[in-house]
């Protein structure tokens, strides 16, 4: 992953899950600056994010106030572009329906994690809660194995 300009988090309709994993990244140490956003599969038109997420989000001293849903697009790609998928089915989606679909991984697969994340939709806000909870985790590994790599590629 050694020049990596731009980490994008999938996930349905980038409502939830996606922008939460993106905000919880972006709250996170990196070595070197990368963008980090979210997108989503199936975007209609833009949506704000989902109130149960956003109260986590707050809860959490995170805030998400002025985001809107984007459709993941062809331009997402490239050599040094991370898409993060919450899993096997939105990485297969996006593995299917985009022909330059490239460095798509779902966040466990990433971290050497098992499992997927789960997505919270419908359920109570303790589900956010969890749901949010998995990502932090998942998050700081991801963020303590893209800082090894930076400083591995220093020495």
């Amino acid at each position: 992953m050694n020049g990596l300009n731009q980490i994008i988090f999938v996930c349905a309709n980038d409502t939830c899950r996606g922008p939460m994993a993106a905000e919880i990244m972006k709250s996170k140490f990196l070595h070197s600056p990368v963008k980090i956003c979210s997108r989503g599969l199936v975007v209609l038109f833009p949506e704000p994010l989902n109130q149960k997420a956003e109260a986590v989000m707050i809860r959490n001293g995170i805030m998400l106030d002025k985001h809107e849903s984007v459709q993941l697009r062809e331009a997402d790609f490239g050599e040094d572009h991370l898409i993060i998928t919450m899993d096997l089915q939105a990485k297969e989606k996006i593995i299917e329906e985009f022909e330059g679909a490239q460095n798509v991984y779902v966040l466990n697969e990433v971290v050497g994690e098992e499992g997927e994340v789960p997505n919270p939709y419908g359920g109570p806000l303790t589900d956010y809660g969890k749901c949010y909870d998995i990502l932090n985790k998942l998050i700081t590994k991801l963020v303590k194995k893209l800082n090894k790599e930076e400083l591995e590629c220093l020495k």
